[in-house]
Order: structure tokens, then sequence, then C-alpha cells
């Protein structure tokens, strides 16, 4: 199969053949029809995740066909369309039994752990537990970004903010995850704001529902509480810097919700967090990390009965050739939406 696949942390990947991958027992193998180009994707190239055994082939966005099934799956055939969440759970340990799969003791990650899906083909592993099945109108492209951005998005909102009617909501960051927040929060009822340093983001927030949009480059944390009346009820960093955890600890009114939904690693890993605040105005402090194949079902009917739209997060659909050059721009820059592959 075709696959884009990089030898050493930091040099340039190279689009090569390898052979077709065989399902485990409790697996499936599916044709990747669309992927996601991910800042996750850009972490793991630089060296920044230890899972990552080399060669490795990228990719966690997915969505595709089933194209083998191993002799212990019960519920996927060939045919299928599907997508998965970037966190595969193992079943077996005390918090897959709790549902949380998504803190897994064991987890595995196409992409990190195993090779992914900036390939033809991909191996999926405990398909049971993990694959959800897709809406048959739901086109590829579209279906990749709910493994990750979108899914991440809506767990962080939902389930870990809680958000409600009527609450004021800082996204920090518009890129795939943030944008994704913008719409859920808006979705929910919440006055949401939005802040990037890109204009054209910004812009496409409010298109999405925010209610305000502030640039980056200013006073983040004053401009919040005066739009807000006195600091935002939930705040996410969905960029991972600590310029935007900060500001988002800082915009929040007392006792309000900071999400962290931005992966902080490299350099970026231990970042100095504003305690005083924290304490002082009991802060509460929520990390998010993908969502359950168990919860899509509450986000895809939110999906098809027209409250969200996560088409609109679409942004540049490439071919695999075009990967390699997508993955490495990653830190440097972002299209307005999702990059995807979908041609291989």
């Amino acid at each position: 199969m075709k696959a884009v696949l990089f030898e050493k942390f930091q040099e340039a990947p190279k689009v090569v053949n390898v052979a077709d991958p065989a399902p485990e027992a409790h697996g499936v193998v599916l044709k990747v029809e669309a992927t996601g180009v991910c800042r996750s994707d850009w972490h793991g190239w630089m060296g920044h995740d230890s899972d990552i055994e080399l060669p490795h082939i990228p990719g966690h966005e997915l969505a595709g066909v089933v194209e083998a099934v191993g002799k212990d799956v019960k519920n996927w055939k060939a045919g299928d369309r599907v997508t998965v969440p970037f966190i595969c759970g193992c079943g077996s340990c005390g918090e897959c039994h709790a549902g949380h799969q998504q803190v897994c003791l064991h987890q595995e990650q196409p992409g990190f752990t195993h090779w992914g899906s900036f390939a033809e083909y991909v191996p999926i592993h405990q398909a049971d537990l993990n694959v959800v099945a897709l809406p048959e109108a739901m086109d590829f492209a579209t279906a990749a970004s709910l493994g990750c951005r979108f899914a991440t998005s809506f767990r962080a909102v939902i389930d870990q903010g809680k958000v409600s009617a009527g609450q004021w909501v800082a996204v920090h960051g518009c890129g795939g995850v943030g944008l994704s927040a913008v719409m859920i929060a808006s979705a929910a009822g919440a006055n949401v704001i939005g802040v990037d340093l890109d204009p054209a983001k910004l812009a496409l927030a409010k298109e999405l529902g925010a209610v305000a949009a502030i640039d980056g480059k200013g006073d983040v944390v004053e401009a919040t509480k005066e739009i807000t009346k006195g600091g935002a009820h939930v705040s996410l960093d969905a960029l991972g810097h600590p310029t935007t955890m900060t500001n988002s600890i800082l915009c929040l009114r007392p006792r309000g919700k900071h999400i962290q939904v931005g992966l902080m690693l490299g350099e970026h890993a231990a970042p100095a967090v504003p305690m005083p605040k924290i304490v002082g105005q009991e802060i509460e402090l929520l990390g998010s990390h993908g969502m359950q194949a168990h919860r899509y079902g509450a986000m895809l009917d939110m999906v098809e009965s027209r409250k969200l739209n996560p088409a609109r997060l679409v942004g540049d659909k490439i071919g695999i050739d075009a990967a390699p050059e997508a993955l490495m721009n990653m830190d440097n820059f972002q299209s307005i939406g999702a990059t995807v592959i979908t041609s291989f």
C-alpha cells in the first residue's frame, strides 16, 4: 500500500510503498477514504510522543470502509462505513469497564502506538469496542474530523465543561479544535468568544456562532472580562501553548472552569501556572483527551438534526503526495479549517 513514512524525527517524511496490514483477531483493517492532518501528528513527527517507534506512519483522524475483519469481531463486516476515536480502549482495564476508554490504562492510538492512517489501509484494534458507524449521508472528509478535533471538542465542551445556555465561554485558538468548540458551545446555548491572531479565523468563528472575537495580540484577559462583565464561566485552551493556557485561566470569573484541550508537549510540557488565581478564586482545571466511541451517538444525533455542521470545518483537501509538506508545516501555518487527505 501507499503510505507516508518517516524514519527519523524531524526529517522529511516520504511517500513509499509498504506491505498491507492484516487484522488482529479482535480487529479490523479499514480502507482509508479520508484522514486529517492534525497538530498532534506534527508533535509525533517532532518526537514529542514517547510511544512512537521508528520507522513510522502518522495519522489518527480517519474515516473509511471496513476492508478485512478479524475472526473474533462480531459487530462489523466488510463494506461498513466507519470512523474511530483517536484513542482506542483495551476493553479490559478498570477505566474501560467504567466507560472511560478515553483514559484507558492500556490505550492504543493509530498513528502513535502503531502505524496510522496516512496510508491506504490502517489496522484498528478491539473493533467491537472502538469502531463507530457513520451516517450514510456524511461524507468521508467530514467524518475524518470526528475522530479527533470535533469529538475532542464535544467532550471538552459538553462532558468536561458542562456548558449550559447563557454561560460565557472563551475559546483560545480558532484552529480545527477551537472552531469545533465554538460551534458546539454555541449550539449548547452559550455566549462564545473566539480568540486568535488570524482575522480570517476570527471571522469564521463569528460565522459559526461566536458573539465576539478578540485579537490575540492584544490584552485578551481584560478584553474578555469587559465583554463578559466579569469573566468567562468556562474557557478552553484549544491550541496548547503557555500564553493561551495562561490567558484562558486568567480570563475566568471566580469558580470558573479552565479546560486544557490543546496538547502541551516538548518545550511546553511543564508551563508555569497562575496558582494564586486558581486558589484564591477556586478555579477548576480540567483536561480533556478525546472521546469514547459510545458517546459518539449524542454528537452524531446533533449533526443529523443540523444543530451541528462539522462539514463547515473542512478546509483544504489534498492528495497523499502533498501530505509530507502539510505535516511539516503544521507549526508554521494552519489553513482555515481542517486539512484532509482525500486521495491516495
